[in-house]
């Protein structure tokens, strides 16, 4: 066995080196004495910052150039927070009391920013990670990441390892016959800024979710003519209830109330306030918007606008697609429209089965802990997950906290038995 794998074997397993540097080289291999997270995003900055508040010092792998890529890199321009900003703060810090009730994309980019500072969060950035997977010989966590250079490789060894990459990793782009063929311009949402390079044009908004809906309301904002395909039901309801926000407003309700009883009231209110959504082809689930949720993490659509403009014409609604024939798209109802460019606001999805090799905690088919909330943020042999409880940002701090908790506890078992390696088994860098 030579050097480094002498070392690994003998010594990895044990936890934290206080008075040591955060990792050493050995060759290729870097050993990391804290835990390492992969990603960047609101999620892996959570945990980062509860381990840091704990002493631990973690490294955080982020593929992309920034904190928050997503928000920063993939989101339009006339995005907010759906929910107050209270609902939407990561541990430890909130936002400053002057903000708006629902931040805007930069207003929140700016928070996350200055969350990174307050906690002396630097993450290792254009760091890819291409592998994760547990050494059973050395009882450990070999993580193989990509650097922006051609050829630049590193395999780091940890005891613990953090899936930070989220729900929201990879665009869905769905496949529909006749793509190929429609002539015109075809992006995900996550290539899509502004209204303004659509003015004056008709426009087919696939997606009847939050995203599709905001994106409708900003092409009606820019003058162009836009329509939604609505295949699935979906819930919609009024952001805010007698000035109040509905979201708030139902967690107080499930204080008191059952959750059936808290989705009728929610209901209603709907109902009062913005009519019969299925006279305008937006049916209802039959299960309420709370326990939709609760079920399978789909979220309703809280209207800021968009709603006003499909009652006025402004917006046309269509069912699914049956096929895109030269700038044209039939519809399974068996209407025909002429379109000049189409947005897919069809989601994201989990890209771990991609580079995670491991089959216990996560799904192939999805990407998501096999475990349901609340218990799907620990795994086995050190792993854990962070931002996959389809709960927004109030489910990553619940489980940030868990985590660094978590860690912290096994760091103390086991420096009980730490042995100290003697200096000259790591020489000096140059």
């Amino acid at each position: 066995m030579d050097f480094s794998r002498e070392i690994e074997g003998k010594q990895l397993h044990d936890p934290l080196y206080a008075n040591w540097r955060m990792s050493r080289r050995f060759g290729d291999c870097v050993q990391v004495s804290g835990p390492i997270i992969v990603g960047a995003g609101p999620s892996g900055l959570a945990v980062a910052a509860c381990l840091n508040q704990r002493g631990i010092r973690s490294i955080i792998l982020e593929k992309s150039d920034c904190i928050a890529s997503l928000w920063q890199r993939k989101t339009y321009g006339r995005l907010r927070l759906h929910l107050p900003k209270q609902f939407c703060e990561l541990p430890m810090m909130g936002f400053p009391p002057a903000s708006p009730t629902y931040p805007d994309k930069r207003e929140f980019v700016k928070y996350l920013e200055d969350y990174a500072k307050r906690f002396g969060i630097r993450p290792q950035f254009n760091e890819t990670v291409e592998a994760a997977e547990y050494d059973g010989e050395i009882g450990q966590w070999r993580v193989r990441s990509m650097g922006p250079k051609e050829g630049e490789k590193t395999e780091y060894v940890c005891q613990w390892l953090v899936v930070a990459t989220g729900e929201n990793a990879e665009p869905v782009v769905p496949e529909i016959e006749g793509m190929e063929g429609f002539g015109g311009p075809i992006k995900h949402t996550s290539m899509y800024s502004s209204g303004e390079e659509f003015r004056g044009k008709r426009v087919l908004v696939v997606g009847c979710g939050n995203s599709g809906m905001e994106v409708c309301l900003d092409l009606c904002n820019h003058n162009a003519m836009p329509s939604l395909v609505v295949r699935d039901t979906v819930h919609v309801l009024p952001r805010d209830v007698l000035g109040k926000s509905t979201f708030g407003l139902s967690m107080w309700l499930l204080k008191w109330l059952p959750m059936r009883l808290v989705d009728q009231l929610l209901l209603l209110a709907a109902w009062v306030m913005l009519g019969d959504t299925a006279r305008l082809g937006l049916k209802r689930p039959k299960v309420g918007p709370l326990e939709l949720k609760n079920l399978n993490g789909k979220t309703p659509v809280l209207d800021v606008g968009t709603l006003a403009k499909i009652k006025s014409g402004d917006i046309k609604v269509y069912p699914g697609i049956r096929r895109l024939n030269p700038h044209e798209v039939k519809f399974l109802d068996c209407r025909s429209e002429k379109f000049d460019a189409i947005v897919l606001a069809t989601g994201y999805k989990s890209n771990v089965p991609t580079w995670l090799k491991e089959g216990s905690m996560f799904s192939k088919d999805d990407g998501f802990p096999r475990r349901a909330f609340p218990n799907g943020w620990k795994g086995e042999r050190g792993l854990y997950a962070v931002g996959f409880t389809r709960r927004g940002l109030l489910g990553v701090s619940m489980d940030a906290r868990r985590i660094a908790e978590d860690i912290e506890r096994c760091w103390k078992e086991e420096e009980k038995h730490r042995i100290q390696v003697p200096n000259f088994l790591f020489p000096k860098s140059s």
